[in-house]
């Protein structure tokens, strides 16, 4: 039964068999927006991994960028303080040319002498930070390398994306449309029971048929009893192995079809 004929009856009860149909019409909708999602691939993920890794590059980038800013700075930090030791070294010696005793002589020396130290601490320290720079910018030339390589892949993946969806947008958005008359006539019960077991099944199927005496979502075999009570269409029957809602093969059709094929027998 289609969803307009169920919504001309608005206001009498829909019977199980009318139900059922609405489910299986309502399950073959959402495999065909599926094979519509299949077909994007993953596509969609790869688009948002690479958008994520951008964000990181970049920001990896400005991080460096920071560093190798504050060890320059620290560099010349460094070479000012190279120089006040040079002076206060020259001021020292001219020092000790006026002083009065050994004494004087040899404060002034150990003062000579630390600022020397001074000197040789700044100057490996200006090596350690040049040599860290230089590293850095090793690195960040390389991460520039690769978000310029990422990006053109965003390009090329949003380009195959937006193809692949532009061809199949109308379609996804009938179908969609459909699947929202179909539940607007379904149950909110039985609505929700569909969505359920949908999340929970591996292929998306919540509405199956029955398949050589099976289970078409597990495969479990099913008993004759049970399948006969399944074609009977009174009462709507889940597998007791996966809990899908089980439906006869010709659930998909038309009754008055299967009335003129069983006059005809």
């Amino acid at each position: 039964m289609s969803v307009d004929k169920i919504k001309s009856t608005e206001g009498k009860e829909v019977s199980v068999q009318e139900k059922l149909k609405m489910l299986y019409e309502l399950q073959t909708v959402v495999s065909e927006i599926d094979k519509i999602n299949t077909l994007r691939g993953e596509l969609p993920l790869e688009v948002q991994d690479l958008e994520d890794e951008i964000v990181g590059l970049k920001t990896r980038l400005t991080n460096y960028s920071d560093e190798i800013k504050a060890l320059n700075v620290a560099i010349v930090n460094k070479k000012s303080e190279i120089k006040d030791s040079k002076g206060k070294i020259e001021k020292y010696k001219e020092q000790q040319d006026n002083v009065r005793n050994n004494r004087e002589f040899d404060s002034l020396s150990k003062e000579m002498e630390f600022q020397t130290l001074e000197i040789e601490l700044c100057e490996k320290r200006i090596k350690e930070f040049t040599q860290e720079i230089k590293n850095k910018t090793e690195v960040s030339e390389s991460s520039e390398k690769l978000l310029k390589d990422r990006e053109e892949d965003l390009i090329r993946k949003k380009k195959e994306l937006h193809e692949i969806t532009a061809e199949t947008a109308v379609e996804e958005e009938k179908l969609k449309s459909k699947v929202v008359k179909i539940e607007s006539v379904i149950e909110d019960r039985l609505v929700m029971a569909f969505n359920r077991i949908r999340k929970n099944a591996r292929n998306g199927l919540s509405v199956v048929t029955v398949q050589r005496d099976a289970c078409g979502g597990c495969f479990n075999k099913i008993p004759p009893q049970r399948q006969l009570d399944i074609a009977s269409r009174k009462k709507i029957i889940v597998c007791e192995y996966c809990g899908r809602i089980l439906v006869d093969k010709d659930i998909a059709t038309p009754l008055d079809e299967l009335e003129a094929a069983a006059a005809a027998k």
